[in-house]
């Protein structure tokens, strides 16, 4: 179960970093609210189906849909993470316009550092080699994504208040997911998101029917891959899965991006880079290493 969800989990940062790409060329047809709205409306959309069908085969199979009593918090934690998504997404927006996207991603992984310090207040059990792993995985991030001088601005403020929000949301997604479908859950987090998006979209933007078909590709990757199928593995594979953990996991986003760019794109991978990956994946292969008689 555990080898499961951390094959769910690096799905989901290898889809995130591939989706880079999508969200840069939307940015060429839609303004921020606009594309972050859509997208994660037609995420949930994606879902509707796919709750059907999984319906129908529980109901072939006489088993439960749900835990009785779990509907509440089934609500709760999807509008929840509905509005943290909408809230860090927009940051991450508004900050990228005042730094650069080395910056903004090295800043926004900051959740891998947030995510166990937080735990501990929760009285999460962080071992040693998860704080090691998280020490790396910072170190691994600088040499992936900072190659200019270390210095803070407005943007660089908007983005970290970013990664404390996205932290927040891994949090909550650990405290509901064992508890609701997470199929579900993730289509009221989209539609909660995209519903709220719809306000400043309205009130700053000036969202254009020519303009949506234009950029409908990026729209529709990022909508159905990113949101519908990326944050429905993140709240499926966190299920019992330690948040500290599962921040390390999906910071490979990171990675992901730049190895898309090198594979897809005849991007130069720079060796500073290379070793950047080099040590995110062993952090990642750290934190993952068992402790056998606690877990006999």
């Amino acid at each position: 179960m555990r080898l499961k969800n951390a094959s769910m989990l690096i799905l989901t940062a290898f889809i995130w970093g591939t989706a880079f790409v999508a969200q840069s060329v939307g940015m060429d047809f839609l303004e921020p609210f606009t594309f972050n709205g859509v997208r994660s409306l037609i995420g949930g959309v994606v879902l509707l189906p796919c709750i059907f069908l999984i319906q129908k085969i529980n109901a072939r199979a006489g088993e439960a849909e749900e835990r009785q009593g779990t509907t509440k918090d089934l609500v709760i934690g999807g509008i929840l993470c509905g509005l943290l998504l909408f809230a860090a997404s927009s940051l991450q927006q508004i900050g990228i316009v005042y730094t650069t996207a080395g910056k903004a991603g090295f800043i926004t992984a900051f959740y891998i550092v947030i995510v166990p310090v937080l735990g501990v207040f929760l009285h999460k059990q962080i071992g040693w080699k998860v704080w090691v792993a998280v020490v790396m995985a910072l170190a691994g991030l600088y040499f992936l994504c900072m190659t200019e001088e270390l210095t803070i601005g407005k943007g660089d403020l908007y983005i970290f208040l970013c990664a404390l929000i996205f932290s927040v949301h891994i949090l909550v997604i650990d405290h509901f997911s064992p508890r609701v479908d997470g199929v579900k859950m993730s289509c009221i987090q989209f539609f909660t998101c995209g519903i709220v998006s719809l306000v400043p979209m309205f009130a700053w933007e000036t969202p254009r029917a020519d303009n949506l078909l234009a950029g409908w590709m990026p729209l529709l990757y990022a909508g159905v891959f990113s949101c519908g199928v990326a944050y429905t593995l993140q709240v499926v594979g966190q299920k019992n899965v330690n948040p500290a953990i599962a921040s390390l996991i999906l910071s490979l986003e990171s990675c992901f991006s730049v190895l898309a760019g090198w594979l897809i794109l005849g991007e130069r991978l720079s060796v500073r880079e290379f070793a950047g990956c080099i040590l995110m994946f062993a952090a990642i292969i750290l934190a993952q290493l068992p402790k056998r008689k606690k877990e006999e």
